[in-house]
């Protein structure tokens, strides 16, 4: 077979070249001279050489998507000399029980999580000396190779809320309905670890479940599996898209709603969909932007929630702790945790960002943890910025959209081409 196929060059040159004489000729490459007449190649003798077939242009093959962490030194990161690296650390100390009870986390951890850097007395400095001598900086770099991505904010919003539905509070907020299927595809499928399907059952069938404004028909007679009432179906929307919120009860106490799963539907821009019908211009797209657009058309209100078919479920919990529980089920820092893509940056990684504060050109730079997810975060350089709870971390996070870069902190003997994410 193999001098079979050494031979067929020569076998298709010896069945063509006889037979061209009676063949017209190709168009004449770019450049080159037409043939005197269509007759006068007719009339060549067999023996003649065909002429040349024009060159065709080849295509550059595409190249390679670049490594989405490529390594980089302290040097690199602006401000790092600078930034008080305390509060970081803590979060990281926090972390590492989570992490080491994790069997697929713990080879990657256990390392510096039993360095202990004994911050009681330590200043800014040593622990920077510390993570230096511990991790190593890897730039998280973009597939064409740019290593700027987006950065928005996220916070903690609280809302009012009552126990038993009244004509103000109207809205019902609810934890995972019974009817939902969970499907784990990486129990089939390893390489699809980070995706799960959500469906319901119809005859013999699994069907994509309801998406927000199927579900919203159902509401009435699903009215009695409710957690709780709100009073503001724009404030409790923003609440599902921070993915948790505390809830202000009559009687003064407060409780928290954590993020428990989601119909399974793609997120979509509400911001987005009002530019699209021309009702804002960019600029105003903000959170607070899109609130001043729903209290002034009252009667299109479900029309806009709607444009999103993704639907938050929630769990109830205590509110305590500095923030809510993120993916690593951990209380989250006030502006040193930030919610990655879990594809490309380790849960539990310290992560250096390098941004601008919202709306601004004045530098935001500091040591993170990513201690979160979300479904709207997705790519190598991006991430969310945890602001903390209330209006004013609110204000805060609703503006901000800010070019930014982000290096990832791995232990020194790390390599990130094994890295189990």
């Amino acid at each position: 077979m193999r001098l079979l196929l050494s031979l067929l060059p020569a076998l298709l040159l010896a069945v063509l070249v006889p037979g061209c004489a009676g063949l017209p000729l190709p168009p004449p490459a770019p450049g080159c001279p037409a043939p005197a007449s269509a007759s006068a190649s007719a009339a060549a003798p067999a023996t003649a050489t065909c002429p040349a077939c024009p060159t065709c242009p080849t295509a550059e093959p595409p190249k390679p998507a670049a490594k989405a962490l490529q390594a980089a030194e302290w040097s690199e990161l602006p401000g790092w000399a600078e930034d008080n690296v305390s509060l970081a650390y803590a979060a990281f100390a926090t972390s590492c029980p989570t992490l080491l009870r994790n069997e697929k986390r713990r080879a990657l951890w256990a390392g510096v999580c039993a360095a202990d850097a004994q911050p009681a007395g330590r200043d800014a400095a040593a622990l920077r000396a510390w993570f230096e001598t511990q991790f190593r900086p890897w730039a998280l770099t973009n597939a064409d190779g740019t290593r700027e991505g987006l950065i928005t904010g996220y916070y903690e919003p609280i809302i009012r809320g009552r126990r038993i539905a009244s004509a103000d509070f109207r809205t019902p907020v609810f934890g995972p309905p019974e009817d939902m299927v969970v499907v784990e595809l990486a129990e089939l499928y390893p390489e699809l670890r980070h995706l799960r399907l959500r469906g319901r059952i119809e005859g013999r069938k699994l069907v994509p479940y309801y998406s927000r404004s199927e579900w919203e028909q159902q509401e009435e007679q699903r009215s009695k599996k409710a957690l709780l009432w709100t009073d503001d179906p724009i404030d409790y929307f923003f609440l599902q898209i921070q993915g948790s919120g505390q809830v202000m009860l009559e009687d003064g106490a407060r409780i928290r709603l954590n993020y428990a799963d989601q119909n399974g539907h793609p997120y979509k821009s509400i911001g987005r969909w009002l530019i699209d019908q021309g009702e804002l211009q960019a600029h105003q797209a903000s959170m607070q932007g899109i609130k001043a657009w729903a209290a002034a058309n009252p009667k299109r209100l479900n029309e806009l929630l709607n444009a999103n078919p993704s639907l938050v479920f929630f769990r109830e919990l205590p509110a305590t702790g500095s923030g809510p529980p993120g993916a690593l089920g951990i209380a989250l820092t006030p502006e040193r945790s930030m919610a990655i893509d879990p594809r490309h940056v380790p849960l539990g990684a310290p992560v250096y960002l390098a941004t601008t504060r919202p709306n601004s050109n004045e530098p935001l730079q500091r040591l993170m943890l990513a201690q979160d997810t979300g479904g709207a975060i997705r790519g190598v350089v991006r991430g969310d910025f945890y602001w903390g709870s209330g209006s004013e971390a609110g204000a805060q996070a609703g503006k901000m959209r800010q070019p930014g870069r982000t290096w990832v902190l791995l232990p020194r003997a790390a390599n990130p081409e094994e890295l189990t994410l």
